[in-house]
């Protein structure tokens, strides 16, 4: 398991100012710059993503010093998923990893946006589970989903080995997580519960500096009982700032 750290401090710039159409900024790999949506996301198995099949490693490298973010989204046709996600930053340098895990990834894949304030980077997604469950992944740098200003205004701190929770309503049916700290690293686990000790979904994750390379990722949060948890798995010294709001609401 990874040890995991984000607190009080200004909060970066999530400007994208990447040309659209210009053929060289598109990774290294067969995956397309693509508009982000609620659609996109859940079509797990659309014609940009790349199949990794059990204990496999995909990567997409971006050399442009022009791309500040990365969104990455994985799913699967309803198995579950578990998987590493790292950034790499020139040889040897690992400055973001994360641990994945989700119950079911057609009803709940995962989307997060990395950050990648200077180049070149490679986005490195490995599929930890058995041959048996292969996952879908894509990435694109394009209409980046960023956390919304309620989300980050609303922030919290919470200290080394302190945890708080965030229920939500049955209408909620994908939440937003916002997580940075003030420079020191980032250690959390973020856990979706469905009911008594039911985690329907794990994330763990690292950031050697959690202002310069914050987390955000959204959640899926289908049904009722959803209970979003934030443990903050650093020592006392190493607060984080976290906050979890409603990203999509059916009204209906």
């Amino acid at each position: 398991m990874l040890a995991l750290v984000y607190s009080n401090a200004v909060i970066p710039s999530f400007t994208l100012n990447t040309p659209t159409h210009n053929p060289r900024y598109n990774p290294i790999m067969q995956i397309p710059a693509e508009v982000s949506s609620r659609k996109s996301i859940m079509d797990e198995y659309s014609d940009k993503s790349v199949l990794i099949q059990g204990g496999s490693l995909r990567t997409w490298s971006y050399s442009s010093p022009l791309i500040k973010q990365v969104q990455a989204v994985i799913s699967s046709e309803g198995r579950p998923v578990d998987a590493d996600i790292e950034l790499w930053n020139g040889p040897d340098n690992t400055p973001l990893k994360m641990r994945v895990y989700v119950e079911n990834g057609r009803m709940r894949p995962f989307t997060c946006v990395i950050d990648t304030p200077r180049s070149p980077n490679t986005i490195a997604i490995r599929n930890i589970g058995q041959y048996e469950f292969p996952m879908a992944a894509k990435t694109y740098i394009n209409n980046i989903d960023n956390p919304t200003r309620e989300c980050i205004a609303c922030s919290q701190t919470i200290q080394g080995g302190a945890l708080r929770t965030y229920p939500f309503d049955t209408a909620v049916q994908s939440v937003e997580v916002f997580i940075k700290t003030d420079g020191r690293p980032l250690n959390a686990r973020i856990e979706v519960l469905q009911g008594p000790n039911n985690n329907k979904e794990v994330i763990e994750v690292y950031s050697e500096d959690g202002y310069d390379r914050p987390f955000f990722c959204i959640l899926e949060t289908p049904g009722s009982g959803n209970v979003v948890r934030i443990v903050n798995t650093a020592p006392m010294e190493f607060p984080i700032t976290a906050s979890a709001l409603p990203y999509y609401v059916n009204h209906n």
